[in-house]
């Protein structure tokens, strides 16, 4: 960099410390000037290798020429709506969501995954009668009123109580048990019966991510599910699904919990939907829906059914559908895997590797000389050094775990070379 492209940096970041609230840890010290498919790029042409497809949600790569189509048509036609006015970007969305879930017929679109919880769960409320609801101990749901008393991977101190009737549960974790030769099955069971014992009778809903990325790429094993809505059905509270960073491909199916046969009484997408654009929706069945009908279900916002997202994700489904991008992250997911594999052989800091498709955990173990979350956040800050973002989130429960997922549309040399940039941070972080 010189003299000139420094001082420049320097006074932005003068400026932004300034001006920018801390909403949470630091800024990263890179700024990007554009961005294109999987690469970041500041103003003096560095370049960065994206492995968080900009925090979950550039499933298609930043900037994608049919997105980019996209917004420049709709925007010059219509932007923007009275909120009880439909439009046909809208209604052809929600039919095309409808037509791969179709036991979850009815829509609402949205602008973000908090919001999204926060409409389902009031759902839930409201239809049941009930109140309560639980999630897991390692969940992020947003930031927002209920989505924000269902989320406990952090966020929790400072701010007062939070919304009464929230239960949490731990999620299973076969790297790090609980209890050593207690099943998952026997800790769920457990949980439920802790659970009964503690709330009042007004169990409205558990809402679960199948993939708890947040909370360390806690992957649910096959049955969990299933088991899950049995307890559910049990003591008639609605399962809500949040697939916010599993939904529209990701793990090698359209959503993850097609995995299990599984199909919740309310689905909510984000993130992945809108591909970097504010969009999220509410799925849920006709039954549902004609209850909360009739009971005044009120969940009316500014920005609900906006034609210009919901243009955007009827396009990120044609392209992810068109081009078999959900089949490219299990075999994309697979490279990555194999290469991650490589480093724990090589690095024996490298304590496990899960996930499913192109959303993988790298969870580090501790050493004689440091924790495992100090080498995940020495590896995340020595791999930006060198041209690699490949982690999100650092605090709370998973803060040894790096989540490394790349745009669906990641080329195998892309993947090959992110595997070499952390391979090479891992080295210098913990040398063999």
């Amino acid at each position: 960099m010189n003299d000139a492209a420094t001082r420049a940096n320097d006074t932005f970041w003068i400026r932004a410390n300034r001006h920018l609230l801390r909403y949470g840890g630091d800024f990263v010290p890179f700024v990007p000037e554009r961005a294109e498919g999987v690469f970041l790029y500041d103003a003096n042409g560095r370049r960065v290798l994206d492995f968080t497809s900009g925090q979950m949600s550039a499933i298609l790569g930043h900037c994608h020429p049919e997105i980019v189509a996209t917004v420049r048509d709709t925007v010059g036609r219509l932007d923007h709506l009275f909120s009880s006015m439909a439009s046909a970007p809208v209604v052809d969305l929600a039919e095309a969501l409808a037509g791969l879930v179709p036991s979850l017929p009815k829509v609402v679109l949205l602008s973000t995954g908090g919001e999204a919880n926060e409409a389902a769960i009031r759902l839930a409320k409201l239809v049941t009668g009930k109140w309560e609801i639980v999630g897991f101990t390692q969940s992020w749901h947003g930031m927002t009123g209920a989505a924000a008393a269902s989320t406990y991977k952090a966020g929790r101190r400072g701010v007062g109580p939070l919304m009464p009737g929230a239960f949490g549960i731990p999620a299973p974790n076969a790297y790090r048990p609980r209890f050593q030769g207690v099943d998952w099955r026997q800790e769920l069971d457990d949980s439920f019966d802790l659970l009964d014992r503690q709330c009042t009778g007004n169990l409205a809903a558990f809402i679960a991510e199948p993939i708890l990325s947040s909370g360390g790429v806690l992957d649910l094993p096959p049955g969990y599910l299933n088991a899950l809505q049995a307890h559910c059905r049990a003591r008639g509270m609605l399962l809500i699904l949040d697939e916010a960073q599993t939904g529209i491909g990701r793990t090698g199916k359209m959503f993850a919990f097609e995995r299990d046969g599984v199909v919740p009484d309310i689905l909510t997408l984000s993130k992945t939907l809108g591909a970097g654009l504010p969009l999220s929706a509410v799925m849920t069945t006709t039954e549902i829906a004609d209850e909360a009908e009739a009971r005044d279900f009120l969940f009316y916002t500014t920005h609900v059914n906006d034609p210009l997202p919901a243009a955007v994700g009827l396009k990120v489904l044609e392209v992810v559908q068109r081009d078999r991008l959900a089949d490219r992250a299990m075999t994309s997911g697979a490279r990555l895997e194999a290469g991650l594999r490589g480093l724990q052989q090589r690095h024996p800091c490298v304590g496990d590797i899960r996930g499913r498709g192109l959303l993988l955990g790298l969870e580090f173990a501790d050493t004689d000389r440091m924790a495992a979350s100090a080498i995940s956040d020495a590896v995340t800050d020595v791999a930006l050094e060198l041209g690699l973002s490949a982690n999100i989130v650092r605090a709370g429960s998973s803060g040894g775990t790096m989540r490394i997922a790349p745009s669906l549309t990641v080329t195998d040399a892309e993947i090959d070379l992110g595997v070499e940039l952390l391979d090479a941070a891992i080295a210098r972080v913990v040398p063999a």
